[in-house]
């Protein structure tokens, strides 16, 4: 009985595979017959009968079942596709929407800008895309009406330079034919020869060639783009620029290095937008390690404003390293705490010792500090290399002989008051002990 329900379940199948519904009945003989056969109804017994000789063709049904797991594939490769296409398609409708939020608020701001032009606000006529997401991202009213006050006397300030030279320009083509008229014209004076800005070029970028070599290294620390706002960034690159500019016209230039200097970070961007295609050509080690990765940390000094110790003496065998951070809120202590939980040295310049200094933070820029380290370095003389420091900052520079007599008159009197307190000291304590001894005739008990 099993092997009959088996051959009428597979008959089942076969029968609902071909789409025929029909009945299937399984016909047995009314003699015995001999050999175990089994006799299928008429339609079942069409030249399906197994032929004892008959082989089973395995190469066919490969081939059926390859094709099988190959249209399987295929279906799976079409499904894979349509996700892909219906993500993009999601994510482009979410970048549609970003962008139309981004035009409503772009279009809010340009009708606020015009409102306050119409109320007699300092406004500029002409605002680029840039200075509009700036202006977007300021958090309130007041901010945004300074910004705008900046950008306008900025335009003022550009629009008078243009004036200046075309009255210039046009002061000297009157001098020139009123010179050719009267017949006093003269050649200019050729008796040195023209040097050309080319060539120096060439010059100065041979030597800042030479320096990636030979030269002594110093490292400016990019990793501040979190302590500045976006205009103290700005700040930052324009010192950077005009610091690599000093160093490539420098006798003896340092070898610069921008250490933790991340791609795709606010400083690489505006760096970038600053150089344009120059960026590549600069003759400056860009790197996103940090400075104790690449040199050795006991070579290592940190120049900060806020360190204990004075730097008395340049040392050629050392790495200065400079904070590239710009804090107009005056941060105290941000590089200093930088060095030390890096483990490493630290130094501040001798101002105290050759400056009368007065008002004003002891923070000097980054162009500023680069002066004074290849003053420094190139003379030894700290006067000469101090030079670079604000004058609005101090009173003028120290009397170094006055200095030193103010300094040593000051040691002894200090030497005199100390002796004097060690020699008042004892007779104190006799004083004190005399008080507390008990007279013999006060002493009743």
């Amino acid at each position: 009985m099993s092997l009959l329900n088996i051959i009428r379940s597979s008959v089942f199948q076969v029968a609902v595979q071909d789409g025929i519904k029909r009945r299937l009945s399984l016909m047995m003989p009314s003699k015995a017959i001999s050999c175990r056969t089994f006799v299928l109804s008429t339609w079942w017994n069409k030249n399906t009968s197994p032929d004892a000789t008959e082989k089973i063709d395995l190469d066919g049904w490969k081939q059926v079942m390859r094709s099988g797991l190959q249209e399987d594939a295929h279906k799976g490769a079409l499904e894979t596709e349509e996700d892909n296409k219906r993500s993009l398609e999601t994510k482009e409708d979410s970048k549609r929407a970003l962008e139309t939020e981004e035009d409503s608020h772009v279009a809010a701001t340009r009708e606020l800008i015009e409102m306050w032009r119409l109320l007699g606000k300092n406004v500029p006529e002409n605002i680029s895309e840039e200075q509009l997401k700036n202006l977007m991202e300021c958090p309130t009213n007041s901010s945004k009406k300074k910004y705008l006050h900046f950008l306008a006397v900025k335009e003022c300030v550009k629009k008078a330079e243009k004036i200046k030279q075309e009255k210039k320009r046009e002061a000297k083509k009157e001098r020139m034919e009123n010179a050719k008229e009267n017949g006093d014209y003269e050649l200019p004076n050729t008796f040195l020869m023209k040097f050309w800005t080319k060539s120096e070029d060439n010059v100065y970028n041979w030597r800042a060639a030479q320096s990636m070599i030979f030269g002594q290294p110093l490292v400016f620390d990019m990793d501040y783009d979190a302590c500045m706002t976006y205009t103290e960034l700005k700040n930052a690159v324009k010192q950077l620029q005009e610091s690599e500019g000093v160093n490539r016209r420098a006798t003896d230039p340092f070898h610069l290095h921008y250490c933790s200097l991340k791609e795709d970070s606010p400083f690489h961007k505006e760096l970038i937008k600053h150089y344009g295609e120059a960026w590549d050509k600069l003759f400056v080690t860009v790197t996103e390690k940090s400075h104790v990765e690449i040199f050795p940390r006991d070579q290592l000094v940190y120049l900060t404003a806020d360190s204990p110790n004075v730097m008395k003496t340049f040392d050629h065998n050392k790495i200065y390293i400079i904070g590239s951070l710009v804090d107009k809120s005056i941060q105290k202590g941000v590089s200093l705490g930088r060095a030390k939980r890096l483990g490493l040295a630290t130094a501040r310049l001798p101002l105290d010792l050759y400056l009368q200094w007065e008002l004003g933070s002891k923070n000097l820029t980054l162009n500023q500090m680069l002066c004074i380290l290849l003053t420094i370095k190139d003379t030894g003389n700290w006067a000469e290399a101090l030079q670079f420091v604000p004058k609005r900052k101090h009173a003028g520079f120290v009397d170094t002989m006055s200095h030193e007599i103010n300094t040593r008159r000051k040691a002894k009197m200090y030497e005199r008051l100390a002796g004097q307190e060690q020699s008042c000291r004892p007779f104190a304590g006799n004083s004190l002990r005399w008080e507390k001894q008990k007279k013999w005739w006060e002493d009743v008990s």
